[in-house]
């Protein structure tokens, strides 16, 4: 797992053709916006969350932000104990993010 900085992980995620982004924050979160192409998946969902998680294809990278970084730092290290090896977390979350904003 790799903690990157806005910029590097929005230049490292535009290069990468193996990308996953997963947001894993509320529902009510995901109303307020997205970065575009992300997949819901709530940390606060418990076991459901960890169900959704075995559903993904492990050999992908995977981009994860919630909104500040914290919650989506406790999913990368769920995600590793799970067996994802490319896992990286979007530092300052979705409320400092200066990309693209799409609706979900």
């Amino acid at each position: 797992m790799q903690h990157l900085s806005q910029e590097a992980w929005a230049a490292q995620l535009a290069a990468d053709e193996n990308a996953v982004i997963l947001d894993v924050r509320t529902e009510e979160e995901w109303e307020d916006g997205i970065i575009p192409g992300a997949l819901l998946n709530d940390i606060y969902k418990g076991q459901g969350f960890i169900y959704r998680l075995e559903e993904l294809d492990k050999s992908k990278n995977y981009y994860v932000y919630c909104k500040a970084g914290g919650r989506s730092a406790q999913a990368c290290q769920i995600m590793k104990q799970l067996g994802f090896e490319h896992i990286y977390n979007l530092e300052g979350g979705f409320m400092n993010w200066q990309g693209e904003v799409t609706q979900p």
